[in-house]
């Protein structure tokens, strides 16, 4: 049976090469993030301070994907 992923919000606080982004969560722990494929095909660009919400597996915490930039 397939986990269902966890949905959660943080702010970009660092945009590193390659698509991929530090991001910093509401209980101040820091992932790394990259653009989902949607997201890329719409050309959506993100820059430090912006409002995201993620997926996260629940079996790795570390790191996530952007579905969302919250207004």
């Amino acid at each position: 049976m397939k986990e269902e992923a966890i949905e959660i919000e943080g702010s970009v606080k660092v945009v590193l090469p390659g698509t991929m982004f530090r991001v910093e969560l509401d209980n101040k722990h820091l992932v790394l993030a990259t653009i989902s494929g949607k997201m890329r095909k719409r050309f959506v660009r993100l820059t430090v301070g912006d409002r995201v919400k993620m997926q996260m597996s629940p079996y790795d915490l570390d790191k996530a994907r952007i579905v969302w930039r919250m207004k």
